[in-house]
């Protein structure tokens, strides 16, 4: 979940490090350090804190060199603190390290280097292992000292190294960690997301699993596991570094919000022919596949897992077939009743979250068929899935993910109406009206950010509350777990979500004055009900924000406020009504006074267990 940043060239490096590192910096922003070699041998700054705090500490001319390597870390081993900030060193203060990820057996190799090399560790990490551990390897070739030293490390990883006696020469090694290699005109780049390099190439090399790269100049080698070169084809970014930036907006997570109409376009466009019919680029499921499908696993982490509770949903609906939805990092404990006939769907915007693959990977094994959803090209689950959704919301930057989830939604629809035209399940009429509707939401969804002041004037009364209930049924409750993760990761209020129906099993003991319910009240089968559920939390002196579409006046008698969104049919809701719960989530954030796009505590891309 850190960001790394690695240049080797013919140019200064500190410039090109740091730009770098604050395009990462939604990786992890407890920290941050560079390590440069600066022709006398490596010199590490180091800083807690933003990257802003690293640039106080590293603007006299003498510290920079052709040759570096950077670090955003998000704390795992270790609370954030200079001394556990990355870059980490060898004790001869000769090698360098970076690292992403966790290293699972670094106590057996701490204590086995503090008794057999009389090795005096400085750190709380487990990253400062590494640094020592290459050292212990390190015979004059930093590329042979890594690999013997990976041989040894259990976990998952992503590492940059630089020696001073090998001073144009970057070692990067990925196991179960992202990494891309940069490739410049007399330089070359690694990263851990693309955004880094945007500046400087849009030709890159996507690493896979166990491949180690050897960067020089004006040469990049990658190696397998084995030691043996490997031929890659480079690939061509096709965005801009104009679509990493604000553009005007405060935060990246408001710009995202704002782009959804764009992205569902783009997503929903792409899957549909020139007779409006779905086709699925990238999927090779014939009719007869989804037919012999007895059973599907929704598996995601997060938001993603949110937009698979609505995938449930939609799936059984047009489809008729029996959906679960999982945790992914549960997935592999509970003994899933997975084999040939089942078809595995994982959703991440990453495509790299650790949990999601090592859940895929079991499915895999188990002989279940893949499918995945994901926003990334070429990314681990793109890789290892047997099939491939692909969103096309553009690049998150925002931690809080807004976009990613829209479009992650738009995808389950076209699975479930494809789906359910196969196997007969859909009527033709429904499939096009469907289809129809699904083209109207960029427009819609428009509308809404048009009253972005109306849900900020909301926010505005309620953000001082400590305690926030978010309530639904059918996919209202579905929805309602993303608006409650959204609103406790940015402004950290104590919020949770519950089906509305479940208030009088146990928490309707918690209503009392001064405790806000966010009441989702879009699906007109079911609107009666929540009106009731309403007015029994009225009765409590609960207050009431209520959501529902227009039309719906009689949740306007008893809510303190109503924020309406344009007609649909309850199937494509879920789509319009999180927008409303984004801004809100976004306003109350910023009044009180926090960074929406770096919440305490939480990283975009989650490459730990």
């Amino acid at each position: 979940m850190c960001g790394i940043v690695g240049y080797v060239g013919k140019e200064k490096a500190k410039t090109r490090i740091i730009d770098g590192l604050k395009r990462l910096e939604y990786r992890g922003y407890d920290s941050a350090g560079i390590a440069l070699a600066t022709g006398e041998g490596i010199e590490v700054r180091k800083r807690v804190g933003g990257i802003e705090k690293l640039e106080e500490i590293i603007t006299d001319a003498g510290f920079d060199g052709e040759m570096g390597i950077g670090h955003t870390r998000w704390a795992t081993h270790g609370a954030p603190s200079d001394i556990n900030a990355h870059p980490h060193l060898n004790e001869k203060g000769d090698i360098a390290v970076v690292h992403n990820g966790i290293i699972e057996n670094y106590l057996e190799l701490r204590e086995w280097l503090a008794d057999e090399k009389n090795i005096t560790f400085r750190s709380e990490t487990d990253s400062e292992v590494i640094a020592h551990l290459i050292g212990a390897c390190y015979e004059g070739d930093i590329y042979e000292a890594v690999r013997k030293a990976t041989k040894k490390m259990r976990g998952a990883y992503a590492i940059c190294v630089m020696a001073a006696a090998e001073p144009d020469k970057l070692i990067a090694v990925r196991k179960d960690a992202p990494l891309v290699v940069g490739c410049g005109d007399g330089c070359n780049f690694v990263a851990s997301d693309i955004p880094a390099l945007l500046p400087y190439t849009k030709e890159v090399y996507l690493l896979e699993n166990n491949e180690t790269v050897v960067l020089t100049p004006d040469d990049v080698c990658i190696y397998d596991d084995g030691g043996n070169r490997v031929t890659r084809d480079v690939f061509h970014v096709t965005w801009d570094v104009d679509a990493a930036e604000k553009e005007g907006y405060e935060h990246f997570m408001l710009k995202e919000i704002h782009e959804q109409p764009k992205g569902l376009w783009e997503t929903l466009t792409r899957r549909l022919d020139e007779n409006g019919d779905i086709k699925l680029d990238g999927i090779s499921m014939t009719g007869e596949d989804i037919r012999n499908f007895d059973k599907i696993y929704i598996v995601a982490c997060g938001t993603a897992y949110h937009a698979g509770l609505v995938g449930k949903y939609i799936i059984e609906k047009y489809a008729g077939i029996t959906v679960e939805v999982d945790i992914a990092s549960e997935f592999r404990y509970r003994y899933p009743l997975v084999d040939e006939r089942t078809l595995f769907i994982a959703i991440s915007q990453s495509g790299e979250t650790t949990d999601t693959l090592e859940a895929l990977r079991e499915a895999k094994r188990k002989g279940a068929r893949v499918l995945s959803v994901v926003n990334v090209v070429g990314s681990s689950v793109a890789r290892e899935s047997d099939d491939v959704f692909y969103t096309w919301a553009g690049p998150e930057i925002a931690v809080a993910s807004t976009k990613a989830y829209t479009t992650q939604l738009m995808c389950m629809y076209l699975l479930g109406l494809y789906m359910g035209k196969q196997t007969g399940v859909l009527e033709e009429k429904k499939y096009r009206e469907i289809i129809e509707e699904l083209k109207t939401i960029p427009d819609m969804l428009t509308e809404i950010l048009e009253k972005e002041n109306d849900i900020k004037g909301i926010a505005r009364r309620f953000y001082r509350r400590e305690k926030v209930f978010f309530i639904g049924r059918g996919t209202d409750s579905a929805v309602s777990y993303e608006g409650s993760l959204k609103l406790k990761e940015i402004s950290y209020i104590n919020s949770f979500a519950i089906a509305a129906g479940e208030l009088k099993h146990g928490t309707i003991a918690l209503v009392e004055p001064g405790v806000l319910f966010i009441a989702m009240c879009t699906q007109d089968r079911l609107y009666e009900k929540m009106v009731s559920n309403v007015q029994e939390i009225i009765a409590r002196s609960g207050e009431i924000f209520a959501v529902a579409k227009e039309g719906g006046e009689e949740i306007k008698k008893h809510a303190d406020n109503t924020f309406y969104i344009p007609r649909c049919s309850d199937d494509v809701a879920p789509i319009l009504s999180v927008v409303p719960l984004q801004l809100f989530a976004y306003y109350v954030s910023v009044m009180r006074g926090n960074d929406a796009d770096k919440p305490r505590n939480l990283a975009k891309s989650v490459t730990v267990e």
